[in-house]
């Protein structure tokens, strides 16, 4: 009996330990794009590198503040996002609608040590930058965030506009 009760802590140590915020190899870092395993969510999907249009760098800072805070795009238009962390802690941007960010943040008070592979999410170690690079398909307001704990509560959290894409007149063409 204690041999399965050691095995059973044991194994919970090692799962929390696979979700450590930072250190691990994919935090911050590029991911390869796989058209096949692209997902729509409310406020976009992952997007192919090859077309991202532009880069919009995002500072983050230990003020709690992203520089710029607010971000606008076009419906349809894919972006490579770098967040650079110009703290000392441990800083992410983390795409999503302001509900379930809030939501999110909340299990992240619960779980601080949790981490996450998604392609809306960069987590930035100090002086370094991560990447996410997504297309932003429905218009609307959206949001980008740290989630770490505290950090949201203190008002880390931007915007990001989608507009409608201009439509061309016939006369343009």
């Amino acid at each position: 009996m204690f041999t399965l009760k050691l095995m059973l802590v044991s194994a919970a140590f090692s799962a929390a330990a696979a979700f450590a915020h930072g250190d691990a190899p994919h935090a911050g870092t590029a991911r390869s794009f796989d058209a096949s395993r692209v997902e729509d969510t409310a406020f976009g999907r992952e997007g192919d590198p090859a077309k991202a249009r532009r880069t919009i760098r995002v500072e983050m800072a230990d003020t709690m503040r992203f520089t710029p805070a607010e971000i606008t795009v076009e419906r349809g238009e894919t972006v490579r996002l770098v967040a650079t962390n110009k703290g000392q802690v441990l800083h992410e941007m983390v795409l999503g609608t302001p509900d379930e960010l809030r939501k999110h943040a909340e299990m992240m008070k619960k779980h601080p040590g949790m981490e996450h592979d998604e392609p809306h999410m960069a987590h930035v170690k100090p002086g370094a930058s991560g990447e996410i690079v997504w297309q932003f398909t429905k218009p609307g307001v959206f949001q980008f965030a740290c989630l770490i704990p505290g950090h949201f509560e203190a008002g880390m959290v931007g915007k990001v506009t989608v507009t409608s894409k201009p439509q061309r007149s016939k006369e343009s063409s």
